[in-house]
């Protein structure tokens, strides 16, 4: 899958947890899919989609 031209492609994500503990997500508290253990910002898929769409392509 070719990266779109919007996209930060080389910005690193954490890893997938494979099951829990998981870390919350740091703007509505609710579980991510990455794992507690996980050290920097971590966003549930709707935080996740929402920052996207606040900060793609806005100029």
């Amino acid at each position: 899958m070719s990266e779109d031209y919007c996209t930060i492609g080389n910005m690193p994500k954490p890893p997938v947890a494979d099951g829990p503990p998981y870390a919350d997500c740091v703007l509505c508290r609710k579980p991510t899919e990455y794992p507690e253990s996980y050290k920097g910002i971590t966003l549930c898929p709707v935080c996740e989609w929402q920052e996207a769409q606040r900060t793609a392509c806005s100029g």
